[in-house]
């Protein structure tokens, strides 16, 4: 009886060890903002990265409230990339990235549908060996009218235009 005692206790230590890992994960979420410069409401060749960027990471519980549950800001590099750290497990959470603001006055208004970026911030994302970074899809804001370079690009895309 005492051996199975010191086993059960000895099981609920090495769960409760492992619990406390697994809370105490940390991931880093990285991306990049980039003005299109074409409005297509997608990165062109031609779309430049914005430096200095504000974007927000925010977790909610997938219950659909809005309570957010986690949240953290940065800004963007010379590249316009940023790299958001996160801490704890988010399994039962929606994560995403979102815009906040544009340091160019140019090139500030935010895309319809476009304005964030869902990301997994849990070690149970499906992949094996996922390690702690995590990549959020590219994320832009719209120049107040398309550069005149922009008909040569689509056309390379092979975009073709509705009317002429």
């Amino acid at each position: 009886m005492a051996k199975a005692i010191s086993l059960i206790v000895s099981a609920l230590c090495i769960l409760a060890i492992a619990d406390f890992a697994h809370a105490h994960e940390e991931y880093h979420v990285q991306g990049q903002i980039y003005c299109d410069t074409c409005r297509v409401q997608f990165a062109t060749r031609i779309a430049d990265p914005i430096e200095g960027a504000a974007v927000r990471l925010e977790c909610r519980k997938r219950d659909g409230s809005e309570n957010v549950t986690y949240s953290v800001e940065g800004l963007t590099d010379a590249d316009g990339l940023y790299h958001l750290p996160v801490e704890g497990e988010h399994e039962n959470e929606i994560c995403e990235v979102i815009l906040v603001k544009s340091p160019r006055e140019d090139c500030s208004e935010q895309m319809d549908d476009f304005n964030r970026a869902r990301v997994v911030c849990s070690s149970n994302s499906g992949i094996d060996n996922a390690g702690q970074v995590r990549y959020a899809n590219a994320l832009g804001f719209m120049i107040k009218e398309a550069l005149p370079g922009c008909k040569q690009v689509l056309d390379e895309l092979g975009f073709f235009p509705l009317h002429e």
